[in-house]
């Protein structure tokens, strides 16, 4: 099998799954107040001081949540609590569904949305200025696209944005998380989940500056936060802290090796006459978007799956025909309704990209004879 689809979702790492196992054992509810439950919450607590200390952030502005998905709704939706502030938001046309759905909802009520103009797919600071009105009450924008890997300067508007102390400023980190480094520091809130570096699915972070105070999206008692309610899942807590650090040992390695793979992958398929690279120099390794001429992305993920190689027609989580990011992307409506996503990680081998190339060329040949 050959998976080249590690944007969608990635296999739980072995020494990730062993952390799990050992602390199934932990049966105790973190918050009950017998040992049991105390040496619960001390591996709990363990394992937010390591998050933390990764990400340069402090253990109290950490909430767990079932995942990205949760951790965007519930900083969206904490707008309403600030709308005395104001009903404005800044967001780009790149972002994933569990943003641009929260805000829908916001903007049925009465909450205005605008979407900052890109260049090659870049934010650019002065832009994102000149949108911001008395009004603005939030940024969103997402430091990695999920189609295109497009890496926004997340760190200079965060800067930028520090001159309007009244703007809460987000950013959905969910791929850039194990893969980059990046700062913190001027970001008020972000979001990632386990599962996109090889932890376990329902699982996710919100972080959030201990300064910003928010109306949680799920109510009815503390968790290991006053911001989100339910019973801590010790062990999916402690694989994720384990699932990060593994992901950041060798992080400058694990980049060169899939930029060198991305490289591979860019130079062979250029040489196929209807194949077009939509990502570009501003997009990390880990993503390459691309475009195939007069083959449905539906017909050749299937042509490649039949010789088990898996990849991604686009983000798992968008279902119509036409991919909006790489129309905003490319302006072009045929790249964007013929676009694939291979997605490389540290795992990658060079068998996996062998055979990628080989079903690809056997794939692409036999569907071009049928155009």
């Amino acid at each position: 099998m050959t998976y080249l689809d590690y944007s969608a979702t990635t296999p739980v790492d072995e020494q990730v799954l062993d952390t799990f196992v050992k602390a199934s054992k932990y049966i105790g509810n973190p918050n009950s107040l017998h040992k049991l439950g105390v040496k619960a919450k001390h591996l709990i607590d363990a394992s937010t001081n390591q998050i933390a200390n990764i990400l340069n952030i402090k253990p109290n502005e950490i909430i767990y949540t079932s995942g990205a998905s949760e951790s965007n709704n519930t900083i969206i939706k904490a707008m309403e609590k600030y709308q005395n502030r104001g009903k404005h938001i800044i967001t780009t046309e790149l972002e994933h569904s569990s943003i641009y759905a929260p805000l829908k909802q916001l903007k049925e009520k009465g909450f205005s949305i605008d979407y900052v103009p890109l260049e090659k797919g870049i934010v650019k600071l002065d832009e994102v200025e000149k949108m911001i009105t008395e009004d603005t009450v939030l940024v969103t924008i997402s430091m990695v696209s999920s189609e295109t890997g497009i890496r926004q300067p997340i760190e200079e508007i965060g800067k930028m944005l520090k001159k309007y102390p009244k703007i809460i400023f987000h950013s959905d980190i969910t791929q850039a998380a194990g893969k980059i480094k990046f700062d913190l520091t001027d970001v008020d809130a972000a979001s990632f989940s386990a599962h996109k570096f090889f932890g376990f699915k329902g699982i996710g972070v919100l972080y959030k500056k201990e300064s910003l105070n928010l109306e949680p999206l799920i109510s009815g008692g503390k968790s290991t936060t006053t911001f989100r309610s339910g019973t801590p899942p010790t062990e999916l807590i402690a694989s994720t802290a384990k699932a990060l650090r593994l992901s950041y040992e060798n992080i400058d390695e694990d980049y060169q090796k899939v930029k060198k793979y991305n490289e591979l992958l860019k130079e062979k398929l250029s040489i196929y006459k209807n194949v077009s690279i939509n990502s570009n120099e501003n997009s990390i390794p880990h993503i390459l978007n691309i475009s195939i001429k007069g083959i449905k992305p539906e017909t050749l993920l299937h042509s490649l799956e039949e010789k088990e190689v898996y990849i991604s027609t686009k983000s798992a989580c968008f279902t119509k025909d036409v991919s909006k990011a790489v129309l905003v992307l490319t302006n072009d409506e045929e790249k964007a309704m013929t676009s694939i996503r291979i997605s490389i990680s540290k795992k990658t081998t060079d068998k996996d990209i062998e055979n990628f190339l080989k079903a690809f060329d056997e794939s692409y040949k036999k569907l071009e004879g049928n155009l």
